[in-house]
């Protein structure tokens, strides 16, 4: 069966989507997106997703291009004729098709593309079995609380990961602490069993399943320390691991060829993606606003 992709208002097949040359997003990476799952045909943190979403176009002087109430059916209608259950849904939005000029155009409709591909979540042997990262200098912009569609500084750091033969790249600032991953939010356990994830502020993208984390870890008294932690921090770590909307929780059992705690997954990791499997199957309540709160890092 060919794949359907949705474009400014249509459902079309795949192999035919585009959209226009002079398309911002195409032209200047102006524009945001993201990436919701479904599990099992249950959408993940939907909520959260289209709350950042929506944030990350307000920072930007970008118009929703449809309601959330219209955004929600597309997504699902995307499914049904993608005839998929367990996949990952890719919103992209820009600033729509204009004349190359770096000033915003004037009435120019927002541009709007959604993909649906197909996500074996059961059985992920990153998960299973862990992943190993590497560091990489983060050369990012200053934004990174905004879901651009500027990812080439992500992109050059995974190709990194890749020819290194790990699975992910943890991005380091100029003070030597750990940002986050090139497409994860970064975590470690110390030997006190005390979670540590860098605080929320423009330095990195708050994650929206970090998001459901915090209320599932607060829920179970688990403590999490929102500070920034350095790469030996993260070398001695009794744990490490990733979180993001498509891989869920991935243990990462190396860094730079260091070993991480026994070298294997461990249990607080396989316990939260249990934790988060539960929840995005509705097993633990309603799914949780996302809302920025940055902090000052000094």
């Amino acid at each position: 069966m060919p794949r359907i992709a949705f474009v400014n208002g249509r459902y079309v097949p795949h192999n035919d989507a585009c959209v226009h040359i002079e398309d911002r997003g195409f032209q200047f990476a102006d524009g945001v997106y993201e990436v919701v799952a479904c599990i099992n045909g249950k959408l993940a943190d939907e909520r959260g997703h289209l709350d950042r979403l929506e944030r990350s176009l307000s920072e930007l002087s970008i118009d929703m291009p449809v309601t959330r109430r219209s955004l929600q059916f597309i997504i699902r209608e995307m499914l049904r004729r993608n005839r998929l259950k367990n996949a990952n849904v890719y919103i992209q939005v820009t600033r729509g098709v204009a004349k190359r000029d770096f000033p915003f155009p004037h009435d120019v409709p927002a541009s709007i593309v959604l993909t649906a591909r197909a996500f074996q979540f059961d059985g992920n042997v990153k998960v299973q079995k862990g992943g190993e990262a590497i560091t990489v200098p983060d050369i990012r912009w200053k934004r990174r609380d905004i879901k651009s569609t500027g990812l080439l500084a992500q992109v050059l750091a995974k190709q990194e990961a890749a020819e290194s033969g790990a699975y992910e790249a943890w991005m380091v600032d100029d003070e030597g602490y750990i940002t986050e991953g090139s497409s994860s939010n970064a975590w470690i356990v110390t030997k006190e069993g005390k979670l540590v994830t860098r605080p929320a502020s423009t330095d990195i993208l708050r994650g929206v399943t970090r998001t459901a984390l915090e209320k599932i870890c607060a829920e179970l008294q688990m403590k999490i320390e929102e500070r920034p932690f350095t790469v030996q921090e993260a070398y001695d770590a009794e744990e490490a691991f990733n979180t993001s909307a498509v891989a869920l929780v991935v243990p990462i059992t190396k860094i730079d060829g260091h070993v991480i705690g026994s070298g294997a997954p461990g249990p607080v990791a396989r316990k939260l993606y249990g934790e988060y499997r539960a929840y995005a199957a509705g097993e633990r309540g309603e799914p949780v606003a996302w809302v920025a709160d940055l902090q000052e890092v000094a």
